[in-house]
């Protein structure tokens, strides 16, 4: 079979990971990889011209599975791997999200020289971050900051920190790990700090990867299926649900969390934040864990009815 890819270092440490444990999980199963350039990664090499989520810009909706998801369709690859909060909750007639391995941390990670905690950050410190999600609920829990657009993969990032351009920049934790960057020293001269979902909750899908195919392939489902972890299917439905039924995307600051508590209960909390920090809205619900969807699409409509569409720019009927 044949694996998809983006090129960044992270999505190849991804993919390898994936590739990995379906040889594990399938003695004698071939794979190659190969790597797909996409429009999101050719933006991120260029400058921001404006601030987040610019029409066109590397926040629009697909831009980073656009060109994998034409191969996959195409019959050029078999299998793809994303980071599931990259993929639009609207997929492609013919495709299908065939496994999501188990998940990583979802939270928010600071990155800076001295370890310092977000509560601990003096006045005025500049962070970095790409996110409209992060950056409106880092206003919201810290008017004083002054948070700044940047781009470009996680060694990027934190490379223009160490230089002094920031203070401190916001990522992943699941990418970190994934990267190897938080074990002690990896991230020579800096640490990073987790930040607490109450203050900086979690893009849909955050620490999960999503092994796509064809609806039509049942061999590559099967591959994938192999490797599939039950709780993390659960918590990402509500998660989607949640995200569609408000109508939004990765440029809207919209975030949210599910978790699996004992008992076959799911716990799901989400934020609609306004884009300039200044109103947030949080809802919450628990749910069996089998009506995963409908929890998502009951709590949209909580959120809805207390407000939400204000916030979205799109008001409720």
């Amino acid at each position: 079979m044949i694996l998809g890819t983006r090129g960044s270092p992270l999505a190849v440490a991804q993919s390898g990971w994936v590739r990995d444990r379906l040889r594990q999980a399938t003695p004698g199963l071939e794979i190659d990889t190969i790597v797909i350039r996409t429009t999101g990664d050719q933006q991120q090499a260029s400058p921001p011209d404006t601030f987040f989520g610019a029409p066109g810009g590397a926040t629009d909706k697909g831009i980073f599975v656009k060109e994998i998801e034409e191969a996959l369709l195409e019959g050029r690859i078999d299998l793809a791997v994303h980071s599931l909060k990259d993929l639009p909750t609207d997929q492609p007639a013919g495709l299908v999200i065939a496994a999501l391995p188990s998940r990583e941390d979802p939270r928010d990670v600071l990155v800076t020289r001295e370890g310092t905690g977000f509560d601990a950050l003096p006045r005025g410190a500049r962070l970095g971050t790409g996110s409209p999600r992060r950056a409106a609920q880092l206003r919201l829990a810290r008017p004083d900051l002054v948070i700044e657009p940047v781009r470009g993969n996680v060694d990027t990032r934190v490379r223009r920190m160490r230089e002094g351009r920031f203070d401190g920049v916001v990522l992943a934790a699941a990418g970190l790990s994934r990267l190897g960057m938080l074990k002690a020293g990896a991230l020579e001269g800096a640490a990073a700090v987790p930040i607490a979902v109450e203050i900086c909750m979690p893009a849909v899908g955050q620490g999960a990867l999503a092994i796509e195919t064809r609806h039509d392939d049942a061999g590559a489902r099967a591959a994938a299926g192999a490797i599939a972890d039950e709780d993390t299917r659960r918590e990402i439905t509500a998660e989607r649900a949640f995200l569609a039924a408000l109508g939004g995307g990765c440029r809207v600051p919209v975030a949210a969390l599910a978790r699996m508590h004992a008992g076959g209960e799911l716990w799901l909390r989400g934020v609609v934040a306004a884009p300039d920090g200044s109103a947030c809205l949080r809802v919450d619900r628990r749910g069996a864990a089998e009506r995963a969807e409908e929890l998502g699409q009951w709590l949209a409509k909580d959120a809805m009815d207390r407000g939400a569409g204000r916030l979205l720019g799109t008001p409720a009927d």
